[in-house]
């Protein structure tokens, strides 16, 4: 963090977690959690790391992308964000992709399909 004084890091780290509260509750209601990661004033860059269900969630991608777009909107001197769920080199994406039977796959065509359906 920069060397402003510390209720100035304070205020903001506290207008972060308020903006995720206010915003994202589904990602608590869904067992998943958002922590604050770093906060750098200088840059105005907020790390924001997504946890719990959000690892592997197949719309975490979407929470992350409206994480971003709406946070610098609404906090001034926030310029980027940086946000993950860990799992995807982050961008969140190293979730597991849902897989259908009979569905086939561009990389592996040979792939199991699952079991037909008696119909």
């Amino acid at each position: 963090m920069s060397t402003d004084t510390q209720s100035d890091g304070d205020d903001l780290e506290e207008r972060v977690t308020n903006f995720l509260r206010r915003n994202f509750p589904q990602i608590q209601m869904h067992g998943g959690s958002a922590a604050i990661q770093n906060i750098d004033r200088e840059t105005g860059e907020v790390s924001i790391q997504l946890g719990g269900a959000c690892s592997g969630c197949g719309i975490s991608p979407m929470t992350i992308q409206a994480i971003k777009s709406r946070m610098v909107k609404e906090i001034p001197e926030i310029n980027k964000v940086h946000a993950d769920t860990g799992m995807g080199g982050g961008h969140g994406g190293g979730g597991m992709s849902p897989s259908f039977p009979g569905e086939t796959s561009d990389d592996d065509s040979d792939s199991d399909e699952g079991p037909q359906a008696p119909f």
